[in-house]
């Protein structure tokens, strides 16, 4: 609940009416608050034609008192899709084609508590801007309230409608017959409100017989007469979560910075290379998850793969290698052929000089029980030792089939085995859908954690090739690619 203050509490007399007067400007996109800011100080103090992310405050002095006026990011609108009737039969409709269109607010918005923060102690008039050329539907309603809600309780009494754009109007018609013609959502605001509005041309702001801003100081003196000389005030703990969401938003942004301003660092030069082992049982979907990745059918999917087989391509920037191998017994590292076994290590010895990741594919429709999991971790330690937790990536396949579900929450419902598989890998996992290749989007998001995995991996950012993996590999292995075409030139070792 926000609290209402009064000059008058401090004991100064002269407390009742203070030299200053602060307006807090509210509104959507495309409403005209900067213009309407800049008309009330009297000066461009703001830019004005480019939406506003960051609030902003300007003063200026009018008949002797100093006037702060703070500008604010717009609010956000959510259309619904039954209004789009609403619009086009509205009388105004034809004056909102002439307005450009209304962009998206945008992500680092502030929310309007930082706006008061900037005229403290609080704002004697909270001014909601409507233009008179956009139609002021139930959505715009709901913003607005939601805005004021976002202050606290007690704004309303604070609160005036301040209509822009008035010159569009046609010929005759007032700012009343406006209102009246508009609608429902329109005449609540202005309501709920206490019928306190005012109107503006910010286009004839420069002649020198205006008198509109002088007409809304009257109208704010006012107001703040029916108030009792007070002034609105924000919550402390509201100020504290704004100011929370704040920081969080500022820690987001750098975040995101400090990951384009690596990603950027490593796309210089010739692309990047990512050498990636796709390792697992029989038929759990290896060499579609390959095809899903490369985007597209480089492996023969729907037949069980015999011989290790690289394939290569640029997929998001990057020149990604890969070598599909071969399937692991269930139950057992022994039932596994000793071929087999040969083979995933030759598999490794293709991605010279080592992959960056091993991918142990698990569909998402297969329960993993004890047995299966010490089985796959039996593989991969004996395999490639046990250094290879450090390389290797859960990413689970027929992702499809999750439907709706989150993968988070799958994994809470797969059990401790399958939680306990995932903390040998370092909680590295993805999903994936295999059935569209080169159209899931999740693909660079796979890339993306790869990198991640190697970076954390420091000095050992790949998986060092073994002697012993390199005995007899001719025998064996299919590349259709010269011996020499051995991935040396990669930029990640």
């Amino acid at each position: 609940m926000a609290a209402v203050s009064s000059a008058s509490d401090t004991g100064d007399l002269r407390g009742r009416h203070p030299p200053e007067r602060r307006l807090l400007l509210l509104g959507g996109p495309q409403s005209g608050k900067t213009s309407t800011a800049n008309t009330i100080l009297g000066d461009q103090i703001f830019e004005a034609g480019t939406e506003t992310t960051h609030s902003n405050v300007g003063q200026t002095e009018i008949y002797g008192r100093r006037v702060t006026v703070v500008d604010t990011p717009p609010w956000a609108i959510l259309t619904d899709p039954g209004e789009d009737n609403e619009v086009d039969n509205n009388d105004n409709a034809a004056a909102e084609s002439d307005s450009p269109p209304r962009p998206p607010p945008s992500l680092d918005s502030e929310g309007p508590c930082m706006g008061a923060i900037l005229c403290p102690p609080g704002p004697h008039t909270i001014l909601l801007v409507v233009s008179v050329t956009q139609p002021f539907t139930d959505s715009q309603r709901r913003a607005a309230e939601e805005q004021l809600g976002a202050l606290g309780g007690g704004t309303w009494r604070y609160s005036m409608v301040l209509f822009t754009g008035v010159d569009k109007l046609p010929q005759g018609v007032f700012i009343e017959e406006h209102i009246a013609n508009t609608g429902e959502a329109l005449q609540w605001l202005v309501e709920r409100c206490g019928s306190r509005y005012h109107a503006f041309d910010n286009i004839q702001k420069d002649i020198e017989e205006n008198t509109q801003v002088p007409e809304l100081m009257e109208k704010v003196e006012e107001m703040i007469t029916d108030n009792q000389g007070w002034y609105f005030e924000v919550n402390e703990l509201i100020l504290l979560e704004e100011e929370q969401a704040r920081r969080a938003l500022e820690e987001e942004r750098m975040r995101m910075e400090e990951h384009a301003r690596q990603r950027d660092q490593m796309i210089g030069g010739p692309p990047r290379e990512l050498r990636l082992l796709l390792l697992g049982w029989k038929g759990v979907g290896k060499s579609s998850v390959g095809n899903s990745i490369l985007g597209r059918r480089y492996f023969e999917s729907g037949q069980e793969t015999e011989l290790c087989l690289r394939r290569q391509a640029l997929v998001s920037g990057r020149r990604i290698t890969i070598v599909d191998t071969p399937g692991w017994d269930w139950f057992s590292v022994r039932r596994t052929p000793k071929r087999i076994r040969q083979e995933s290590q030759r598999g490794a010895a293709l991605l010279r000089p080592g992959p960056h990741t091993l991918l142990l594919v698990l569909p998402v429709v297969s329960s993993l029980t004890a047995r299966k999991r010490r089985t796959l971790l039996a593989h991969i330690e004996t395999l490639f030792g046990d250094s290879a937790c450090l390389h290797t990536m859960v990413l689970f396949s027929c992702g499809d089939w999750l439907g709706r579900t989150p993968i988070e929450e799958h994994i809470l419902r797969g059990g401790r085995e399958l939680q306990r598989l995932l903390e040998y890998c370092g909680n590295y996992y993805h999903v994936l859908d295999s059935k569209t290749p080169g159209k899931d989007r999740s693909v660079s998001v796979l890339l993306d954690k790869i990198e991640e995995m190697i970076r954390e991996n420091g000095d050992k950012a790949f998986l060092p090739i073994q002697t012993e993996w390199l005995s007899e590999e001719s025998s064996y292995s299919s590349d259709n690619t010269e011996p020499e075409d051995d991935c040396r030139g990669c930029q990640l070792q």
